[in-house]
């Protein structure tokens, strides 16, 4: 076999970073004294490597988080209710693992939507498949599915997601038939999958937005009693960057 039919059967075989590092080997004299698996291993471990950062990617994007989030970047600044260790520590994604939930609660522009992204996108990167909906986007696609036919085959999808994250939830008062959804969205991942809850309304003020007693019953204890909780507090995030930006203008 030549040098080029190899080539050519890595492209074929969609093996395209392995031939590249090949051809690196090839052609770098750096690599002549290296034993054979040595090489072998490199050469596999960069397409491991590359499949590995493409999968992330893939995943990062299908999630559709709303935002350019990372834990690096969060403002762990006095005065937040943000414990460091806590979020790097749930940035591990060992709850989801656990097939837990997480409640992200605080005033409006307190900065849980980018907390949750951040959460969500290490979740990715721990290899965790992950899908993000503002509440009434995803009440909406409820809606939509059931009268397309469709509700199963959607309720299958969000079920199989390892984290499912849902922002603005409760910040409006929701309809039965809206209820009898997240019920059923929520009963399907209860012990199976985690979710993230991302709400500006107290859990204790939930009951208040979900016209039936029994499913808001129904659907609280599917979350919260055994749910990990952040407290974001202190100024709107949007207002101090606005300060800031008028600050430097």
């Amino acid at each position: 076999m030549t040098y080029q039919t190899l080539e050519e059967q890595l492209v074929e075989l969609r093996l395209s970073t392995f031939r590249n590092a090949l051809r690196e080997q090839r052609e770098n004299p750096k690599y002549n004294d290296l034993p054979f698996e040595d090489r072998l291993s490199m050469l596999v471990e960069a397409e491991y490597i590359q499949r590995r950062e493409n999968r992330i990617a893939r995943n990062i994007r299908l999630a559709k988080f709303p935002m350019q989030a990372a834990l690096e970047d969060v403002d762990f600044a006095p005065g937040r209710g943000l414990e460091r260790r806590y979020i790097l520590e749930l940035g591990q994604s060992e709850w989801i693992a656990r097939r837990q939930n997480l409640l992200i609660l605080g005033p409006t522009g307190s900065g849980k939507s980018y907390l949750a992204s951040a959460l969500g996108v290490a979740a990715t990167r721990n290899q965790y498949t992950v899908r993000y909906h503002r509440v009434a986007r995803l009440l909406h696609a409820l809606t939509l599915a059931r009268q397309e036919g469709t509700l199963l085959n959607f309720l299958r999808s969000l079920a199989k997601t390892k984290l499912l994250i849902i922002d603005d939830w409760m910040r409006d008062t929701i309809t039965i038939q809206n209820a009898q959804d997240l019920l059923e969205v929520l009963d399907d991942r209860f012990g199976h999958a985690a979710t993230l809850i991302s709400s500006q309304v107290p859990v204790a003020d939930w009951h208040l937005r979900i016209p039936d007693p029994t499913l808001a019953d129904a659907i609280l204890d599917r979350i919260v009693h055994t749910a990990h909780r952040v407290q974001l507090e202190g100024e709107s995030q949007r207002k101090l960057r606005a300060k800031r930006s008028m600050s430097h203008s």
